[in-house]
């Protein structure tokens, strides 16, 4: 991959973020870019606001701040919008989800009570357990994302937005395969017209931000953006679409304790992971069909780090279970905990436990501006389709057809840095270092 100084258009204006689904991590996010505006908290685990890139050789010590290097969106220039099924404003639905303390979100009321929903597309056949209360109605599935983008135009002018990108912070819908109707952009609007049945209310948010170029990215497992149709949408309007499933609390620690036992050729005889937790999320995740999309989620990971049909004397055997379980008083602290069975030399067992007492919305928080930003960088790059740089967010990343994912943490960093010195002009690095010993 040979390096080029392309000229990327800067972040000059407003950038609108539009939010499908204002809950937990939603508030959570936009109550903590209000925080960092304000100077009373710190972006922590934001790459675009804290990350660095090392640029040329280790003894050259140039190593900028990402938001240095390249042309970001200040988070001062940063709107916020979005939809969703309960009328609350912001201030209102953060108090709510119980993420952020009383104290902090009261600091911020202001900003965050201006701050309402639109009308959400809703489907009580792909989230079962959530009713809603703040809906839109119409004709066809069509008319349905035709006010959608209504509201997308409204916005932006209403804001006076130069650009706009999605992020979808919704809940988990029921899992379905894909159907003729899913597979070109053609049958999908056809489809749409006939309000056919596999079409999500999240392939409708993907269809209208798409539809206008709006860079989307998928924070949750549903199939909305991995589909033919969108994939063809995306191409024709040149929008950067990435997912899917925001990479947080469990799956996050997997992917940085499993890539350390490849690396190390460590067998694993078996990997049991349970999840409590009790925010909205967790309710909707009771639902077996919601679960089941989760699952599959989940347990792509350690199949994909691992490659047991390549080193099948250590991995072949893996057993792997997931569980996920609804308990209301833990609320959005999500206890994430793992029993890892791994053996070593001449195959002697040990044993590892890991108890991630963890809050998922803080952790998802950060990646929310992070894709944000990011993708509104790969629209201004002309980049356009599927975003698999950025697949260092995401539990199940999103690949060209035929190429398998790649869930190494530490690889996915190095792709993403590597992805922007090559659209800044500047040399890769690949870490081999010989110069420093010839």
């Amino acid at each position: 991959m040979t390096t080029q100084n392309k000229q990327v258009a800067p972040a000059k204006g407003k950038l609108g973020i539009l939010l499908p689904g204002m809950g937990a991590v939603a508030t959570t996010f936009i109550a903590g870019v209000h925080a960092v505006r304000k100077g009373i908290a710190q972006p922590v685990g934001s790459l675009c606001e804290m990350g660095t890139i090392r640029l040329g050789k280790r003894t050259d010590d140039n190593v900028p701040r990402i938001r240095d290097y390249v042309s970001l969106a200040e988070l001062d220039d940063l709107v916020f919008g979005g939809w969703d099924l309960f009328e609350d404003n912001c201030y209102e639905a953060a108090l709510e989800a119980g993420v952020l303390d009383k104290e902090l979100i009261t600091q911020l009321k202001d900003e965050l009570s201006a701050i309402r929903p639109m009308t959400a597309v809703f489907d009580p056949a792909y989230v079962k357990r959530l009713r809603g209360e703040h809906v839109k109605t119409g004709t066809s599935k069509m008319h349905l994302a035709e006010q959608l983008m209504e509201d997308i135009k409204r916005f932006q002018a209403d804001n006076g937005c130069d650009r706009l990108v999605a992020v979808w912070c919704g809940s988990t819908e029921v899992y379905r395969e894909p159907t003729a109707v899913h597979a070109t952009l053609k049958s999908f609007e056809e489809g749409l017209h006939n309000s056919d049945d596999e079409i999500a209310p999240s392939q409708i948010y993907a269809y209208a931000c798409v539809k206008l170029g709006v860079p989307y990215c998928n924070g949750a497992p549903n199939m909305s953006v991995d589909i033919g149709a969108i994939q063809e949408l995306a191409r024709e309007t040149r929008t950067p679409i990435a997912g899917k499933d925001f990479k947080t609390g469990q799956t996050l620690m997997k992917t940085i304790l499993a890539p350390g036992f490849k690396a190390r050729m460590l067998g694993i005889k078996g990997w049991f992971s349970t999840n409590i937790l009790g925010n909205r999320d967790g309710e909707v995740l009771d639902d077996p069909g919601s679960f089941k999309s989760k699952e599959i989620s989940k347990l792509s990971v350690l199949e994909s780090v691992l490659q047991p049909d390549k080193y099948p004397e250590l991995y072949k055997e893996l057993y792997h279970k997931v569980r996920i379980n609804y308990y209301p008083p833990h609320g959005d602290n999500k206890e994430g905990w793992d029993n890892i069975d791994i053996f070593g030399w001449l195959g002697y067992p040990m044993q590892i436990k890991v108890d991630f007492l963890c809050r998922d919305s803080i952790l998802a928080a950060p990646i929310v501006l992070d894709l944000a930003l990011f993708s509104d960088y790969a629209k201004r790059a002309e980049m356009r389709g599927t975003q698999e740089w950025l697949s260092f967010y995401f539990k199940s990343p999103m690949t060209a057809e035929g190429l398998y994912p790649e869930h190494d943490l530490f690889i996915q960093l190095m792709k993403l840095k590597n992805t922007l010195r090559h659209y800044n002009g500047d040399g890769l690095i690949t870490h081999l270092g010989n110069e420093y010993y010839d």
